[in-house]
C-alpha cells in the first residue's frame, strides 16, 4: 500500500522543491550551517566532504527528495537512516572545546532552520513570487520532516517569522578552519575544468543571497550592485530550465502514484 506521502501534490513542499533553484538554496544552506562551530566540527570529523563532496550533496538531495515525494513509508525510512547515523556522530569541536552530538536538539534546530530559510530565500529571489502565507505554510509543512529526525516538536518553528526570530537569536557563529575548508570545497569542488564556468553560476547565486554578515565572516569580496544582474540572469536561466528539462523522476513517479490512488 502506498499513499501521497508527507505532503501531497497541493503542498508548498512539492512546488518549491521541484524548482532547479533549490541547488542554490542548498549551497547557501551549507555555507550558513558551517558557521556553527559544533555543526561544522561534526561534518569535518564524521564525513568525507573534502574527498567526496558530490556524494555528500547526493545524499542530502536524496533525503530531501524522498521525504518530499516518496510515500510515507519511504519518508520514514529515510528519516530512520538519518537518526541511525546521528547516533554515531559525537565528539568535541577543537576550536571552541565544546562537545557535540548528531542528535543534539540545538544542532538539529540550527540545521533545519537554516535549510528552510535558505530554500525560501532562493525561491523568492530566483524562482518566483512566494507570499508570506505560502512561506509560512511551507515552514509548517517542513516541521514534519524535522520531527521525523527527532527534533522535539516544541522546538520546531511553524512559520517563517519563527524561523527568522530563532536565527537572529543564535550566538557564537564563526568561520573555523573547517568552515573555511567547506567554503573552498563548495566554490571549487573536484570537477572537470570544462564545467567550472557552469558551476560558477549556482555558487555565485548562492553567495549573492548569503546574509551580509556571513559574507563578511567568510571575507568573500562582494560588490553589492552585482546582485541585480545575478538575480536577473539566474531567474531567467531557472525559468528556461523549468521549460526544457524533463520532469524529475521522483516528481513524475509521485504524480503517477497519486493519480493511481485517485483512480
Amino acid at each position: 500500500m502506498t499513499d501521497a506521502g508527507l505532503f501531497g501534490p497541493d503542498s508548498m513542499a512539492w512546488r518549491i522543491h521541484a524548482d532547479p533553484v533549490m541547488l542554490v538554496g542548498g549551497l547557501r544552506a551549507l555555507l550558513v550551517q558551517a558557521l556553527e562551530p559544533r555543526a561544522m566540527a561534526a561534518v569535518d570529523q564524521h564525513s568525507k566532504f573534502r574527498e567526496d563532496p558530490w556524494g555528500r550533496l547526493e545524499r542530502t538531495t536524496n533525503f530531501v527528495v524522498t521525504t518530499t515525494y516518496g510515500d510515507t513509508a519511504a519518508a520514514e525510512a529515510a528519516a530512520a537512516l538519518v537518526r541511525k547515523v546521528h547516533e554515531h556522530v559525537h565528539g568535541v569541536d577543537p576550536v571552541t572545546g565544546e562537545a557535540y552530538a548528531g542528535n543534539d536538539p540545538d544542532l538539529l534546530l540550527w540545521i533545519h532552520a537554516v535549510e528552510v530559510e535558505s530554500f525560501v530565500v532562493a525561491y523568492r529571489t530566483y524562482a518566483g513570487r512566494l507570499t508570506d502565507a505560502d512561506a509560512d505554510r511551507y515552514v509548517a509543512e517542513m516541521a514534519r520532516v524535522a520531527e521525523l529526525v527527532e527534533l522535539p516538536a516544541a522546538m520546531v518553528p511553524r512559520s517563517l517569522g519563527e524561523v527568522r526570530d530563532y536565527l537572529r537569536s543564535v550566538r557564537g557563529l564563526q568561520v573555523t578552519p573547517a568552515a573555511r575548508e567547506g567554503l573552498r570545497v563548495v566554490l571549487f569542488p573536484p570537477m572537470d575544468l570544462r564545467y567550472r564556468p557552469l558551476w560558477a553560476i549556482p555558487t555565485t547565486a548562492a553567495v549573492a543571497i548569503l546574509p551580509a554578515d556571513a559574507r563578511r565572516m567568510y571575507r568573500i569580496p562582494w560588490f553589492p550592485p552585482i546582485a541585480l544582474p545575478v538575480r536577473t540572469g539566474v531567474f531567467a536561466l531557472s525559468r528556461v530550465l523549468n521549460l526544457v528539462t524533463p520532469v524529475p523522476p521522483a516528481l513524475r513517479d509521485a504524480r503517477a502514484r497519486v493519480q493511481s490512488l485517485a483512480a
